[in-house]
């Protein structure tokens, strides 16, 4: 299928069709992948799980990064 670019303000969008979306249970505000190939781009659905396992690691990292920066004053806090 060939698709042409349309100006959308600053910057270009690419039109699906609806029956695509339907076909691929896409709807309005699902966030989807871009990735750079070899010779163009490849568009992926991002699942939901994938979107909570994102999280999950940022919110790991960050619970992390804290109670190791603040690990005395917790400990007397826990006292």
């Amino acid at each position: 299928m060939i698709k042409k670019l349309s100006k959308f303000g600053n910057s270009m969008a690419l039109i699906i069709d609806k029956p695509i979306l339907q076909l691929l249970n896409i709807e309005e505000g699902a966030e989807l992948e871009l990735k750079i190939v070899d010779d163009g781009l490849l568009i992926s659905l991002v699942k939901k799980d994938e979107i909570i396992i994102s999280k999950d690691k940022k919110i790991q990292a960050a619970f992390e990064k804290t109670t190791k920066k603040y690990h005395d004053a917790l400990k007397k806090l826990a006292k």
